[in-house]
């Protein structure tokens, strides 16, 4: 009986953290004290192994990553394994207490599988390919390339899963379609469609309009390959395929991963924040912590809205917290034109943009700038000379405070009134059929203009999602691609009480990016309460009777609406003998909520003034909200308590009255009550704990 016990117990315990790795309650990344940069001692241009590490642990470096960039050198031959020189790394790494995430090296193929297997490289549109000598340069998608993909990821893993330095592991790197058009992939694609469609031709040519120009097909070997399409529809459908085929190359590999992981591991994978061609939602559904990489403006620049923008995404689809790979240290770019290092605390700062978004972890890339390379330029926390400097001297006190706060800002949950409505579909629809030369899919200007009115958002993928329940508003950049269901989701979001801000162009086209046979906006149209049937390019104009205080500087451009009011009051027109007799922006009250509409692209100017009123009227400011350059952000630790960052993005010192419940702040253990004037020096930050 007591042996029966032991093992039910021990049964029950392993179930216990299995359960828990799979929830991302992971020990490692949540330390807070997780901050390091990229390693590669294999492109060193001397042997420096133990000089690295001596300098890692004087500056309080706690976690690489090694390995994603070196396939042609863990193979350098096919079949010839070399995986002693990552040996003494880890080992060397572990033994100095310093954490390890380990790479699959499969974006950077070797020269021989080019070589042998010309045909794992990319083809693309129009009879282009891609070359060897550059990363990211293969069909990801051919059997080829996957089988030799499978056997390092295994042979690395094997060799490594049970290492106790190795906290966990990141598959590919900045993975997206990068534009494949190889045989195998468009014949992949066709039989995507097919599944759509449910093999049926007569409705493909009907949804995608395929009698127009006489392009419809009768049989699937007709079906045709995407270098001459024209059709918007076909263009949509490919772009969904793409975002596809990424999630499930991901998806692969992290399937192998966790053949070999210990469940104390976890499994990332590092995006770039321009999150167009990527089902973020999919491609995260194995990946306890979700990664980014985040470069930006600094300098005069620096603003922290990137940083914002960046997690207030990935954290919002991964539904978790999540680590920072790849950072600026220095100056970046692939020349030397962008050398434009960090001003004195602006590395500190952005260190806690990152936490105050949700981050884990912040790593740099990389740890020493490369003296050969493409990248030659894109400098590390060391610079061209490897020695200490002022960037590494900063690292060094971030490093020490994280060691002391580490654990009361990680894990940090955001509960946000607002959300931004992100839609996949729309941004490349309007790509197809651009209306101006600006953004088609202003969605960064969308973020702007809450992030610098200190409005903390979400930002939501709609196109998988309807129930916005969680918001009292939805902030919607122009939603031209949508089906019945998600436009019937936002009007049953504003009848029962919700604040609505929609941009131009929205509601007018189905998920076909077909245009919808009725009056615009269809479905929205009774929670819009105006319909139009005309619409007109535009130069810059300005707005007459408007309820924004605004003067008579250009304030809308390039697009408008002949919107035809039916319940909506409108509160702008354009200054304008013609189009000035159609309200360009309106709000209607329907049911419990409100809807406001721009019928007209915006001026940053007058979007923020559009939000502004909205979320006064949402209570989710008030109108003495103060915005920029002192940009607050906030959330609930683990140790469950308050925390407020409170940045200061400016080269002046600042002073604030503290209008917040009494607070610790944690770097310098003082306390701070309502009322205290609070002084923060340029770019500085400070951190409240409150009860």
């Amino acid at each position: 009986m007591k042996a029966r016990f032991i093992l039910l117990l021990s049964l029950a315990l392993l179930a216990s953290i299995r359960m828990e790795a799979q929830h991302g309650n992971l020990a490692a990344p949540s330390q807070g004290q997780l901050y390091g940069a990229a390693y590669y001692h294999e492109y060193m241009p001397y042997e420096r192994l133990d000089e690295d590490i001596r300098l890692m642990k004087n500056a309080n470096l706690t976690v690489v990553r090694v390995g994603e960039s070196s396939w042609g050198i863990f193979e350098p031959q096919e079949g010839v394994f070399a995986f002693e020189w990552m040996d003494r790394i880890i080992d060397q790494m572990h033994q100095a207490g310093i954490k390890v995430i380990l790479g699959t090296p499969t974006y950077s193929i070797p020269a021989w599988l080019a070589h042998k297997h010309p045909e794992v490289l990319a083809e693309h549109q129009r009879g282009n390919k891609a070359y060897y000598g550059i990363r990211q340069n293969i069909d990801f998608t051919n059997p080829t390339f996957k089988f030799y993909s499978e056997r390092i990821i295994r042979k690395l893993l094997e060799r490594y899963a049970k290492h106790p330095g190795v906290i966990g592991y990141q598959v590919d790197n900045e993975t997206e379609a990068r534009g494949v058009n190889n045989r195998d992939y468009f014949i992949g694609f066709r039989n995507y469609i097919k599944e759509c469609f449910n093999n049926d031709l007569d409705l493909l040519t009907k949804e995608w309009g395929m009698n127009y120009w006489g392009m419809n097909i009768n049989t699937w070997e007709e079906f045709y390959v995407r270098d001459g399409v024209t059709n918007p529809s076909y263009k949509n459908e490919w772009e969904r395929y793409n975002r596809k085929q990424v999630a499930d190359f991901l998806n692969w590999q992290c399937d192998i991963v966790n053949e070999y992981k210990r469940p104390d591991q976890f499994v990332t994978h590092c995006f770039m924040p321009d999150f167009h061609n990527i089902d973020q939602v999919e491609s995260f559904r194995q990946m306890q912590y979700p990664a980014i990489n985040v470069y930006h403006d600094v300098q005069d620049k620096q603003d922290g809205q990137r940083i914002a923008y960046a997690g207030d995404f990935v954290r919002t689809v991964a539904r978790n917290n999540y680590i920072v790979m790849e950072t600026n240290a220095q100056g970046i770019g692939w020349d030397a034109r962008g050398q434009y290092p960090p001003y004195d605390n602006q590395l500190r700062q952005n260190v806690y943009g990152h936490y105050a978004s949700g981050a884990n972890m912040v790593e740099y890339w990389h740890w020493a700038t490369l003296h050969y390379g493409q990248e030659t330029y894109w400098r590390g926390v060391l610079g061209h000379d490897l020695e200490p400097n002022r960037i590494y001297n900063e690292f060094k006190t971030t490093a020490t405070e994280l060691q002391k706060i580490g654990s009361r800002i990680v894990d940090l949950k955001k509960t946000n009134k607002v959300a931004i409505l992100y839609s996949h579909d729309s941004y490349h629809a309007l790509g197809f059929m651009p209306h101006t030369y600006k953004s088609n899919y202003p969605i960064d200007m969308v973020h702007r203009a809450l992030y610098f009115q200190n409005i903390e958002t979400d930002i939501l993928p709609c196109d998988k999602v309807s129930d916005f329940s969680g918001y009292d508003m939805l902030v919607v950049p122009p939603l031209y691609v949508a089906t019945d269901e998600l436009l019937m989701a936002i009007d049953r979001f504003v009848l029962s009480g919700g604040h609505v801000v929609m941009m131009h162009k929205s509601g007018y086209c189905n998920e076909h990016s077909a245009v919808r046979a009725t009056l615009a906006p269809g479905p929205l149209r009774k929670a819009c309460g105006f319909y139009y049937q005309e619409y007109s390019a535009i130069g810059n104009l300005a707005l007459k009777d408007n309820a924004f205080g605004l003067g008579s500087n250009g304030q809308i451009s390039d697009w408008y609406e002949f919107l035809i009011t039916e319940t909506a009051t409108p509160l702008a027109y354009a200054e304008h003998p013609f189009f000035g007799k159609w309200p360009v922006i309106t709000e209607n009250k329907y049911g419990k909520g409100k809807l406001t509409y721009i019928g007209a692209y915006p001026s940053q100017q007058l979007l923020d003034a559009v939000v502004r009123r909205v979320a006064e009227e949402a209570s989710v400011i008030s109108a003495e909200h103060q915005g920029f350059p002192v940009i607050h952000r906030s959330g609930v630790n683990k140790q469950g308590k308050n925390i407020r960052y409170i940045f200061n993005y400016s080269g002046e010192a600042r002073e604030l009255t503290y209008s917040y419940p009494q607070a610790k702040e944690l770097i310098s253990g003082k306390t701070v009550k309502t009322g205290d004037v609070v002084k923060l020096e340029p770019w500085d930050v400070v951190i409240m704990e409150a009860k």
